[in-house]
């Protein structure tokens, strides 16, 4: 899996964020300060939806 980082992680090591990795049909998220923990995995559809309510939240 290919993890990457925001764009708007902290400053600094930009080591406090979380990271998410594309699978096939999911959407894998890690923490980025424990990456050999536990990982939250949810599907496509249902990360764009966070996505885009948190969007619409920052308005």
């Amino acid at each position: 899996m290919i993890w990457r980082k925001s764009t708007y992680s902290d400053g600094g090591e930009g080591d406090t964020c979380v990271e998410i990795a594309e699978t096939a049909t999911h959407i894998a998220i890690r923490d980025s300060k424990a990456p050999a923990r536990a990982t939250v995995s949810v599907s496509a559809s249902s990360f764009t939806a966070f996505v885009e309510g948190v969007k619409r939240r920052d308005r």
